[in-house]
């Protein structure tokens, strides 16, 4: 009798102390609110691609078949180098026939300037009326006229004659070509594009920010990135302009940021790549903040478990910003309170 009341004795002290450890595990750990600087970041995916000016299109304004080119994608180009030639025999035989003109029109008012000299002394002498004086002046306007007009000739024909040889608009890489030697280009209402240039040094990152956030973005906010193909590569950014107008993609609506590119970037980005964009908004600085496990909720207001004396009391908080792993406390808590934070399971366990 008196061994069986020892080994229940026994017995329920064992359950007891388990009792005991496990609700020892289910409380947590105690951590003093403290005064900290709480960064915030946003963060959105974006593409890179080229600025304003910096991806050009080249074809030819005059249609021909096109005789020469000089390049192919992937080579280097610079401003004013000759890309290509579209035939142009019938635009130099254009230009000659022009000449010739003009050196007919020149000889034309010669020849009015010498007669209408010849008739203005033979008027002063009384020899001829006035009408052949003025017959004769006409014909020296109308031969300066036809000069000009055959000089502005000339001019367009030289034109339309340095429209078949193309150059760079730009220096840059050629990022594509359409058109081959051999073949016919017509130049109707716009030039058709057979080679494009981009500048590489000249790209910029479209983010898309949900409208959440947006508020929070600025322009002149540093901002980095990363990309898939480097992922270890961070580039630094800042915010340059944001677009007024939205865009919606999958019902969620976005605000185009630009980010301005800080570092050199040549030898990493290529234009359409997705970029992992972190804006990083104004830190925080000298405010109280717990870990966001410390907080729970109930119908929906936010509390604590606050170490009071050997117990804990429920009392709720104001939060506000949200950072890794902390949340700022606005009210309800004051430096030097302990908090309750669940541990996780097999945390501080041996």
């Amino acid at each position: 009798m008196y061994k069986k009341f020892w080994i229940i004795f026994l017995i329920v002290l064992f359950m007891v102390s388990c009792s005991k450890g496990k609700k020892n595990r289910d409380i947590g750990n105690w951590v003093e609110v403290k005064k900290t600087d709480l960064p915030a970041e946003v963060t959105a995916t974006g593409t890179v691609v080229p600025r304003v000016g910096a991806q050009v299109k080249v074809g030819p304004r005059v249609s021909g078949k096109l005789e020469h080119l000089y390049v192919k994608v992937g080579d280097k180009v610079e401003q004013g180098e000759v890309l290509a030639i579209v035939e142009q025999k019938d635009l130099l035989a254009n230009v000659e026939r022009m000449k010739a003109q003009v050196k007919d029109a020149e000889a034309t008012l010669s020849y009015a300037k010498a007669n209408y000299e010849r008739i203005s002394k033979l008027y002063e002498e009384g020899v001829v009326p006035i009408d052949s004086l003025d017959s004769a002046k006409k014909a020296l306007e109308s031969a300066e006229a036809g000069q000009k007009n055959s000089k502005a000739q000339l001019d367009y024909s030289q034109v339309q004659l340095s429209y078949a040889t193309i150059k760079a608009p730009i220096s840059g890489t050629v990022g594509s070509v359409s058109t081959q030697e051999g073949e016919t280009v017509a130049a109707s209402l716009s030039a058709p594009t057979f080679v494009t240039i981009l500048d590489l040094g000249r790209l910029e990152v479209d983010a898309y920010i949900d409208e959440v956030d947006i508020g929070k973005v600025k322009v002149g906010q540093k901002a980095t990135f990363t990309v898939d193909s480097f992922p270890e590569k961070v580039f630094n950014a800042s915010v340059e302009a944001i677009y007024p107008d939205a865009t919606i993609k999958d019902n969620v609506v976005y605000y185009a940021t630009i980010l301005k590119i800080e570092d050199q970037f040549e030898d990493y980005l290529r234009p359409q790549m997705t970029a992992s964009v972190t804006v990083h908004l104004d830190t925080l600085s000298g405010i109280l903040a717990i870990p966001l496990r410390a907080v729970k909720r109930d119908n929906g207001m936010p509390y604590v478990m606050v170490k009071e004396g050997e117990k804990a009391q429920k009392r709720q908080v104001s939060l506000g910003r949200e950072s890794g792993d902390l949340v700022e406390v606005k009210s309800g808590l004051s430096l030097g309170d302990f908090v309750l934070v669940q541990t996780r399971s097999g945390e501080g366990q041996s």
